[in-house]
């Protein structure tokens, strides 16, 4: 069954009106004056290597810090981002096991995968948006595309013969790049990989033509020659790849796609975990080392909290369900 924005609105409250119930009980409050006494389990529905591993090694390494216990990062790609963010949805609710994932996870999942297993807004409670970061469009070193328009003209020429990279049907990347080519009048065809190293090396090793990934794991392979980056899918250019224009400023406004980061805890996590964990997060992405950090990354920083983090969602799902069907990505 679609959930409608409504719907998703009803769901939030519900977990909402749940987690103060439980708030409310004093074994309840005695966890979360208590939590943590044991490692938290970060689960990161990516394989490692990727720009969502590599913000959840930077901001694990300090919320640790914060915690006074170790944050194990626990990579499990696939599907999409249905397999990594399943595990959390289904995980005890004592705040031991949380999620780190894009809008992926939070946003596209629901718009064109309501029927499958999870709901975030059911199963998922949010704690922050905790960074932004572009995505870009990028073609392997061996291709013959030095500019977008070179890249644009030859799709046109062959129609559906260009493949790209994505990490799963109605993944983030397949989304954007079924934008990217709606926009352009354009026909590409999307190839499924596990994740972003893997897509990557697909694309360095001139297995498949293009991928769309985030400036954090684009840019290093980028200055080295190993591909070329063609254009930035976000709002706004990167401070790592200055030189390379946004699409909208290639004429391609409608192929703009937000990507961002959150962090989220299982439904029915007690409230008073939900808030020892949102001051250790505040104060971990308010370490000048760690903004620098990211910063060095392309990736930009961010303390959104829980209502604004809902308040996302719910602008985003049916967004990105108008676009996917004006894209003719099928939903399941």
């Amino acid at each position: 069954m679609k959930q409608t924005a409504p719907g998703i609105s009803r769901r939030l409250l519900l977990c909402g009106a749940s987690g103060a119930a439980l708030a409310a009980h004093p074994a309840v409050r005695a966890q979360g004056s208590a939590w943590p006494q044991k490692p938290i389990r970060l689960v990161v529905p990516f394989a490692a290597g990727g720009g969502t591993d590599i913000v959840a090694r930077m901001i694990g390494q300090v919320l640790s810090q914060q915690l006074g216990q170790p944050v194990v990062i626990d990579n499990r790609p696939g599907a999409s981002t249905l397999i990594g963010t399943e595990i959390a949805a289904r995980a005890r609710p004592d705040g031991y096991t949380l999620l780190l994932a894009g809008s992926t996870s939070y946003s596209v999942n629901p718009a064109l995968r309501a029927a499958r297993a999870y709901n975030p807004s059911r199963d998922l409670a949010p704690v922050a948006i905790v960074a932004r970061v572009p995505l870009v469009l990028f073609a392997g070193g061996t291709t013959p595309w030095h500019a977008l328009s070179e890249l644009v003209g030859a799709a046109r020429a062959r129609p559906g013969q260009i493949r790209y990279a994505t990490f799963g049907n109605a993944s983030g990347s397949h989304l954007a790049g079924e934008l990217f080519a709606l926009a352009a009048g354009i026909r590409l065809q999307d190839i499924p990989y596990r994740g972003s190293s893997q897509a990557m090396a697909a694309v360095i090793g001139g297995e498949i033509d293009l991928g769309i990934d985030t400036v954090a794991s684009v840019a290093p392979h980028a200055r080295s020659g190993k591909v070329r980056a063609l254009g930035i899918v976000g709002a706004a250019r990167s401070g790592l790849l200055p030189g390379v224009r946004t699409l909208a400023e290639q004429g391609l406004p409608e192929a703009s796609f937000d990507a961002w980061y959150g962090v989220a805890a299982p439904a029915h996590t007690p409230a008073p975990v939900l808030a020892r964990l949102t001051r250790a997060m505040s104060e971990t992405l308010g370490n000048p080392a760690l903004q620098a950090q990211l910063r060095a990354q392309g990736i930009e920083p961010t303390m959104v909290g829980a209502a604004a983090f809902r308040q996302q969602v719910e602008r985003e799902i049916p967004r990105y369900r108008a676009l996917a069907h004006r894209a003719g990505i099928a939903m399941d």
